[in-house]
């Protein structure tokens, strides 16, 4: 299988004027996308959503599977790829690469399911006063192509092939993916592999396709077309912001559903301090250092009140710090954002502990920060993520001043509550309701790095977390951003749809 750097469109491998340099990657080149091949793309997914949206579920779970088999089949030459492009080391993206097909999988177990699709009738009461009910049927269709924006940080499970393609392919709906810069190579072969299972599936061709090129430039024509009619994005909150306002401004505007980053405060309650102050400062630094501190839901803020414990915990932070070791950044341009957040912290508040010094090209400097609550609460600038591995411990003098913090919260992905039960339940009770306001996932006594495959998943939250509160980007309920409710009333059965025509309820 060679490689191009070239858009596939409508089932074809196509290449455009511009070229663009391809760093770190076994491409030379990457193609840089057209506006006139963009409205190519875009038409193709429009003449191929109404025969795609109409094949049943069973045709779809189908074509999932052979996705997953396809991407199986690469074996050794994705991993080999994702590792030149992104720095991450193998047995990461072994694991990164069975999450992408189990997720695959489980979308199409849930849409082979009997409660798939969620179907809802009201029989017709014809004798009911003062008004007779007519009879209603209500399910969910498909919205139409979808835009998707792959992850730097995840080439195999939040990239082209990802979650948001996944359910969306599930839901019925054509996919275009505007392929991620930092790992084309990779998103090229995961690609081809979509491809396949196309052709095997006999599916139309533009039921999947994928552009190549700059993010603006790129991002914006793709969103801004008209028969785009969704869009999913994991990435910064400048430039998901920047995509959402311009689906927003359409003549028709468009959902935007953009997983946008979090600082994933954890709140340390006395007595979980008190018996273990030490193994919890301990532990956050792994998680903090996990991966280079390069995930969405990195612990960046740790709370506690002062304390023999909180001292505790402080020093295991210190020792654990000094024995972390730099690791390789995603890109370049990472590694400089992430170095400059950590100077503009160091002029705000001191540095409690360092990583070994970076020497080698692109690897990041761990780092943890330290302050008390009232700079905390008067400088929102250290509310922001910061992505690599830099956090804050946050040393408060009264559980108030952490209430406090609590309150003033921005949205959050994640909230964590280090506990021991029964002493700390009182103080968690009182916490739980500000955190459950302000965040998609509460956890206790653990840390947010790593997101569970599942029906109960939540990976989304209130803004600048995510932009719709509502939506998830992991677990079974995305499969809900590219669906829309349709009520049919008193259509005669015969021009129902076939999965409307039996009453699942009996009724």
């Amino acid at each position: 299988m060679m490689l191009t750097g070239q858009h596939l469109i409508d089932g074809a491998w196509v290449g455009s004027e511009t070229q663009l340099d391809a760093p770190d990657s076994p491409l030379p080149s990457v193609h840089q996308i057209s506006e006139d091949q963009i409205d190519l793309a875009a038409q193709a997914a429009r003449a191929a959503f109404r025969a795609y949206s109409a094949t049943s579920p069973s045709l779809r779970a189908d074509f999932l599977d052979t996705i997953a088999e396809e991407i199986d089949a690469l074996g050794d030459r994705i991993i080999e790829a994702a590792m030149a492009e992104s720095g991450l080391p193998q047995a990461r993206l072994v694991g990164e690469r069975g999450r992408t097909t189990g997720q695959l999988r489980l979308f199409a177990a849930l849409i082979r399911s009997d409660g798939y699709p969620d179907i809802r009738h009201d029989p017709a009461l014809p004798d009911r006063q003062p008004l007779p009910r007519p009879d209603l049927r209500l399910t969910r269709i498909p919205l139409g192509p979808v835009a998707v924006f792959g992850a730097s940080n995840f080439p195999l499970a939040f990239s082209t092939a990802g979650g948001d393609t996944a359910s969306a392919l599930a839901a019925g709906c054509p996919v275009i993916v505007k392929g991620h810069p930092a790992h084309p190579a990779t998103a090229e072969l995961v690609a081809r592999a979509i491809a396949k299972a196309v052709t095997r599936c006999g599916l139309p061709q533009a039921t999947f396709q994928m552009i190549n090129g700059a993010a603006p430039a790129a991002g914006a024509g793709l969103v801004q077309h008209p028969e785009i009619t969704a869009v999913g994005f994991t990435g910064s909150l400048g430039a998901g912001r920047a995509l959402f306002d311009l689906c927003a401004a359409r003549a028709q505007p468009i959902p935007f559903y953009g997983e946008l980053g979090s600082i994933n405060p954890v709140f340390c309650l006395p007595k979980a301090l008190e018996t273990r102050g030490a193994e919890i400062g301990a532990a956050w630094v792994g998680s903090l250092t996990m991966g280079a501190g390069q995930f969405c839901t990195n612990p960046g803020v740790l709370i506690g009140v002062k304390s023999a414990g909180m001292d505790a915990l402080e020093a295991a932070v210190i020792e654990a710090m000094a024995e972390a070791a730099p690791q390789k950044m995603l890109t370049d341009r990472i590694c400089e954002t992430y170095s400059g957040a950590v100077e503009e912290l160091k002029g705000k508040i001191p540095v409690l502990a360092k990583g070994r010094d970076a020497v080698a090209q692109r690897n990041g400097q761990p780092m943890v920060f330290k302050t008390d609550a009232p700079t905390w609460l008067g400088t929102p600038d250290l509310h922001h993520e910061v992505f690599g591995a830099a956090g804050i411990l946050v040393v408060c003098e009264t559980v108030e001043e952490m209430d406090a913090i609590a309150e003033g919260l921005e949205g959050q992905l994640t909230a964590t509550l280090q506990l021991d039960m029964p002493k700390d339940g009182a103080r968690a009770q009182a916490l739980l309701p500000v955190l459950t306001e302000r965040a998609g996932r509460i956890l206790c006594n653990g840390f947010p790095t790593g997101v569970e495959l599942g029906s109960a998943m939540m990976h989304g939250g209130p803004y600048p977390a995510s932009t719709d509160s509502r939506s998830t980007s992991v677990g079974t309920l995305a499969i809900d951003r590219w669906l829309r409710p349709v009520s049919y009333q008193n259509v005669p059965e015969e021009l129902l749809p076939d999965h409307l025509q039996a009453d699942p309820t009996g009724a």
